[in-house]
C-alpha cells in the first residue's frame, strides 16, 4: 500500500528530527539540567506526532529516548546510562512521549470524524432538499449516483428502475452486507469482488437498486458512511414513490 506524503515526510522527521534537536543541545548538556533536557526533546515529539501518523510519534518518542541517551547523559556517545536519575528520565520521556502520540492521533480521528460528519450531512440535506422541492425523480437518482460514488469510494455506480434479478451481495438497511444469507465481515475481507445491490424502497415497497462496484482492493468505508449511504438511497426510494409500479419485496 502506498503511503501518502505526508505520512512519508513524518516518518523521516521522526527519526531525524530528535537527533537534530538532541545535537544541538550538546553544548548545553552540563548546564542543564537532564529534565529540562528531556522536555525540549518531549516537545519535538508532540510536532512529529501532530504532524503525522500514530506511527511517526511512536518512531519519534523511541527517537528521542535513544539520542537523549547517547548525547546528554554520561558517559556521553555511549548507549548507557550511569545515573539512576537519567535512567528514570529516559523512561519517562519515551512513556511521555508514546502517549502525546497516541492522544495527537486520537485528536486528528475526532476531527476527521467532524468533518466527514458534516460533509455527510450536507449531502444528505441536500438531496432532502431536492426531494422536497418536487424535482424530478430521476434528478434525485442522478445526485445520489454521484454522491454514492464519492462517499463509497467507488469505480461505478448504476441504477436499476424496478428490476430485481439475479442474488447479487446487498447492503442493508443497517449497513451491512450479505452475500446470500450470510452476513460479510467488510473488516476482514474486504468488499465483495462484484456489484453489491443498495435497495431504493419506501414503506417495505421496492422501487428499484443502485448496483455499486467498488474499485478493486478498495478499502470498505466505515459504519456511519454506509448508513448515509442507505439513508440516500431512502430519499430515491421516496422520490420515486409516485413513478411507475413498484415491486414488493
Amino acid at each position: 500500500m502506498r503511503v501518502p506524503l505526508r505520512d512519508r515526510i513524518a516518518l523521516a522527521a521522526a527519526l531525524l528530527a530528535p537527533l537534530v534537536v538532541a545535537l544541538a543541545l550538546v553544548p548545553f548538556r552540563t548546564h542543564m539540567t537532564s529534565a529540562n533536557l528531556a522536555l525540549i526533546l518531549v516537545v519535538v515529539v508532540v510536532a512529529v506526532a501532530a504532524l503525522g501518523s500514530r506511527a511517526a510519534g511512536v518512531l519519534a518518542a523511541l527517537s528521542a529516548a535513544a539520542w537523549f541517551d547517547f548525547f546528554l547523559t554520561r558517559p556521553y556517545q555511549r548507549f548507557t546510562i550511569s545515573d539512576g536519575d537519567d535512567i528514570t528520565t529516559t523512561f519517562l520521556l519515551l512513556a511521555v512521549g508514546v502517549a502525546v502520540s497516541q492522544l495527537a492521533a486520537h485528536a486528528r480521528t475526532l476531527k476527521l470524524v467532524t468533518v466527514t460528519d458534516a460533509a455527510h450531512l450536507a449531502q444528505i440535506h441536500d438531496t432532502a432538499s431536492l426531494v422536497q422541492a418536487g424535482a424530478s425523480p430521476y434528478a434525485v437518482v442522478d445526485q445520489v449516483r454521484e454522491q454514492l460514488v464519492e462517499i463509497l469510494g467507488l469505480r461505478s455506480c448504476r441504477f436499476e428502475h424496478g428490476t430485481l434479478l439475479g442474488r447479487h451481495p446487498r447492503l442493508e438497511q443497517d449497513g451491512s452486507v450479505t452475500a446470500g444469507r450470510a452476513s460479510r465481515d467488510l473488516e476482514k475481507d474486504g468488499w465483495p469482488g462484484e456489484e453489491i445491490e443498495l435497495r431504493a424502497s419506501v414503506g417495505g415497497r421496492y422501487l428499484g437498486r443502485f448496483m455499486l462496484l467498488p474499485e478493486p482492493g478498495a478499502v470498505p468505508p466505515p459504519l456511519q458512511t454506509r448508513l448515509v449511504a442507505v439513508s440516500l438511497a431512502d430519499h430515491v426510494g421516496a422520490a420515486l414513490d409516485t413513478a411507475g409500479p413498484v415491486i414488493d419485496r
